[in-house]
């Protein structure tokens, strides 16, 4: 058999740029739920703040319970077979969770958010002006009904995402 040219460079199939990889134009599929396909969004450059990136590191050492019991729930794959990263820099913030192939930031609110609503509106609308959507649920929430808390972002992703 014999292969074109980028097929060899590759060492693997030839060029797929520009070929659907679902049958639906230039979507691809990044996971299924309930046999329902979820699509993944183009993920343009993001900037992100590199003083804050030791900061991030940090708080993913520490942690908090309810992002603790969160990321049990989501990390390695758990959730679907999506890719989470936790305390991610994006600009000049740091965030609780995003999830690149989708372009969504979680976000679980405690305490720490109490009579911050300005910065926390100012800092949502930085993300969605980046083109991310930004999902919130409280801490107390995580904390009291991870598995409600999860299936409520399961109903999220397909609807915003299938």
């Amino acid at each position: 058999m014999i292969r074109d040219e980028n097929e060899k460079k590759s060492g693997g199939s030839p060029n797929s740029e520009g070929c659907p990889q679902d049958g639906v134009g230039n979507r691809t599929i990044l996971t299924t739920i309930d046999a329902i396909p979820i699509y993944r969004r183009s993920s343009p450059y993001l900037p992100a703040e590199k003083s804050l990136h030791t900061r991030a590191r940090a708080l993913r050492k520490m942690g908090n319970q309810p992002e603790i019991v969160f990321w049990q729930q989501v990390h390695k794959g758990k959730f679907y077979n999506i890719d989470f990263d936790r305390q991610r820099v994006i600009g000049h913030y740091i965030v609780d969770f995003y999830v690149k192939g989708l372009m969504l930031v979680v976000e679980i609110d405690g305490s720490s958010h109490n009579e911050k609503q300005e910065y926390d509106d100012r800092r949502e609308n930085y993300l969605r002006n980046l083109g991310l959507l930004v999902w919130k649920v409280s801490a107390t929430e995580v904390m009291m009904n991870v598995e409600r808390v999860m299936e409520n972002l399961k109903q999220y992703i397909i609807d915003k995402y299938s």
